[in-house]
């Protein structure tokens, strides 16, 4: 049986940090909005090592005093054992960032965090709803139908517009068949947490520390509870190749480490392995008639430059910022969702290149700087090793890509940054 339920200006599926930022932010400027979230919060998700980049959206949310209060560890930048044989190396986030500082993050905390806030701003949360179907008049979408958890009957709710924020279960990207994989990003990755490390001193404490392998790297990322998240991340052919469990993979290719096995050093691992392949693919668009993609459900980047949240957290900023004019100009649809495509796609293609090049181990650090400088700062008016700094800060700095949304009828942006709230 199916009832039939109210009409919302938007319906967003998914609480995570797409989802709920966007949630809130519509809320923000007076938007009825409906949330539907498959699990119940706090649920684990991995993605733990935030960068400054996503700290504007958070801000604009009211955010950054309880993500201090939480304790979370403060992250002032990255170690790096990469490339040419060059000893450790690495960035520091005032080099380049508005922000001292960003988190490492355990994201059933961090994520029932902003779900909390988006309530707070007054959207409709409801957990462990599951969408059936989105709902169609001629091509266009109009609604959804879901059913909550325990209940026999499922809901109809109708929307102007329905956000699709449902991550890698990519309930709008099915459908209409969009997911293009990034084969030369196929990757596979294997991690478990760890309690007893030897961490860096001072500000280095929260560092993450990237060390590269010859067939893949590892992750090393301190959390405020104790724990280190620790994972290596390798080519799926590579894995396929060996024969070997990914559980020996793992040990193998970490004692042969040396940054990694030197802080790892008489630590005890307190939870098994989790794995996780697949991970680079870009949707086909972004925008349909009566929809759209952010987050994970539009696309995700290999986590090598740990851009995951930030990508979902900017793009939910001009997604907001465009879904509010449609929505006082249905007519200016098209245009608003094509220059808030053309914004994400343009942030999404530079951590793309960039990525692809750092993942080109056989270079100096010299190099991925001077890739940085050319990325983020053609002009060369800033040192290149505070260019890639800002490259891996989130693009915080200058050559800002996110806009506010053009004038309907014009196609000039205004020339600020969408989710600053400047």
């Amino acid at each position: 049986m199916t009832t039939s339920a109210d009409h919302y200006d938007v319906v967003v599926i998914g609480g995570g940090p797409g989802g709920s930022a966007t949630a809130g932010l519509l809320a923000l400027k007076g938007r009825r909005v409906l949330l539907l979230e498959r699990e119940k919060f706090p649920r684990y998700h991995i993605g733990e090592s935030l960068i400054t980049g996503a700290l504007p959206t958070l801000e604009t949310l009211g955010l950054r005093e309880r993500l201090d209060a939480m304790g979370f560890t403060k992250k002032y930048g990255g170690t790096l054992l990469w490339g040419k044989n060059q000893g450790t190396w690495g960035f520091r986030f005032t080099e380049s960032s508005l922000y001292e500082y960003a988190y490492q993050v355990r994201r059933a905390d961090f994520d029932a965090l902003l779900l909390t806030r988006a309530r707070e701003l007054g959207v409709h949360a409801v957990e462990e709803a599951s969408v059936k179907d989105p709902i169609f008049e001629g091509d266009r979408v109009v609604g959804v139908t879901y059913q909550e958890r325990g209940r026999r009957t499922e809901k109809t709710v109708r929307c102007s517009m329905l956000v699709d924020a449902s991550g890698q279960g990519h309930l709008l990207g099915k459908r209409f068949d969009l997911i293009r994989w990034h084969e030369d990003l196929r990757n596979i990755a294997v991690w478990t947490y760890l309690q007893g490390c030897n961490l860096y001193g001072g500000t280095k404490a929260g560092d993450i520390v990237a060390e590269n392998r010859p067939s893949g790297w590892f992750w090393f990322i301190p959390l405020s509870d104790g724990t280190v998240s620790v994972g290596y991340v390798t080519p799926v052919d590579e894995y396929k190749a060996s024969g070997m469990k990914l559980e020996d993979i793992f040990a193998q290719e970490l004692e042969r480490t040396e940054e990694i096995r030197t802080l790892t050093k008489g630590a005890k691992q307190v939870s098994g392995f989790r794995t996780i392949r697949d991970w680079s693919y870009t949707c086909e668009k972004f925008h349909g008639p009566g929809w759209a993609l952010v987050g994970d459900a539009a696309a995700f980047v290999d986590p090598l430059l740990s851009t995951g949240v930030t990508l979902a957290l900017r793009g939910a900023g001009a997604l907001t910022d465009a879904i509010d004019v449609v929505l006082d100009d249905p007519t200016a649809e098209q245009q608003m969702l094509d220059w808030y495509e053309k914004s994400y796609r343009s942030f999404l293609d530079s951590v793309i290149d960039f990525v692809r090049f750092f993942y080109d181990r056989t270079r100096h650090k010299e190099e991925y700087w001077d890739k940085a400088q050319q990325t983020v700062d053609p002009q060369k008016t800033r040192p290149r090793e505070m260019d890639f700094a800002t490259m891996l800060s989130g693009l915080t700095g200058i050559n800002d890509i996110f806009y506010r949304p053009p004038v309907p009828g014009s196609t000039k942006a205004t020339g600020q940054r969408a989710g600053h709230g400047d």
